[in-house]
């Protein structure tokens, strides 16, 4: 199933969330004021429960590229491009180059592909950068 956004999803199993509580609108998390306030302590926990059912507001995919692979993605597509008008020497060099880099490819297409999500749920709640796979599309 691809998580799209729009898309109704269930969540498929009980999920705790716990740590320090910070404002929203805070972009770095909580600021420190010089003083120790416990700010590594827990201020509570939430349990959500498997079933319960929201809608998905951004999909982010995540497989970070090597140098290698983004030289082969070019290298490639400059050959099925232009291949076909370079001159043969220039050709087989360029097809040894892709040729050299199309392990660096063949790993980076094997990796697995993780899949984070912001869900609105139903009960107001909003849960962001889960991994996709605690949800099923309803």
């Amino acid at each position: 199933m691809t998580l799209t956004v729009g898309r109704r999803v269930r969540l498929t199993a009980d999920v705790r969330l716990a740590g320090r509580v910070v404002p929203a609108a805070d972009p770095l998390g909580g600021t420190d004021t010089g003083t120790d306030s416990g700010a590594d302590t827990g201020a509570g926990f939430l349990v959500l429960a498997a079933g319960v059912e929201g809608t998905v507001e951004r999909v982010d995919e995540d497989r970070p590229q090597s140098h290698e692979v983004r030289e082969y993605e070019r290298l490639r597509s400059l050959l099925d491009d232009f291949g076909h008008q370079m001159p043969p020497g220039s050709r087989q060099q360029l097809e040894e180059q892709v040729g050299s880099l199309e392990p660096a490819w063949t790993a980076y297409r094997e990796r697995k592909l993780r899949l984070t999500v912001r869900v609105r749920f139903d009960n107001g709640f909003a849960l962001d950068d889960a991994p996709g796979d605690l949800f099923l599309s309803v």
